[in-house]
């Protein structure tokens, strides 16, 4: 084999120089075509955009309910994880400082995954049934935070 049989990989290659005459092989239109919405400058589609074609999302049975804007999202702490702290009232506050929830202004829910030694206040949205029985018998409080409920006005 001689040196000019050789050939370079397919990875290295030169970028195509848009616009730089007839023999760059993208001269004069820039492979744009001719006329039309995508020659022009600024144009562009939505990537769903099928051309007129009734869009793939418009003809799909619509079937199911879906009822999330309603749904409760909450952040799980275990009364493991709540043994570990040294303190007598634990709040979301807290939790956050120690870096067990991410945000404290989302909604709280412990659950009784581990067991506690110590009397404890905790301040949460919700219970399970297993930590709140588990807080009690070790002598402390679960207290439910309770929101004001939405009136309307008028």
């Amino acid at each position: 084999m001689e040196i000019y049989q050789l050939k370079k990989p397919d990875s290295i290659k030169r970028r195509k120089r848009v616009g730089c005459g007839p023999s760059s092989g993208k001269g004069k239109t820039c492979g744009r075509g001719m006329n039309g919405q995508r020659c022009r400058s600024g144009s562009s589609r939505r990537p769903w955009f099928e051309g007129g074609q009734m869009p793939l999302q418009r003809r799909v049975p619509k079937r199911g309910f879906s009822n999330l804007i309603f749904k409760k999202f909450y952040q799980v702490v275990n009364l493991s994880q709540l043994e570990k702290l040294n303190s007598e009232e634990i709040d979301h506050n807290l939790l956050k400082k120690e870096g067990i929830i991410k945000n404290n202004h989302q909604l709280v829910k412990i659950l009784g995954n581990g067991n506690i030694t110590r009397p404890v206040k905790i301040f949460a949205d919700a219970f399970s049934k297993s930590a709140e029985e588990k807080i009690k018998s070790a002598g402390g409080e679960a207290v439910v935070k309770k929101f004001p409920k939405k009136t309307k006005k008028g």
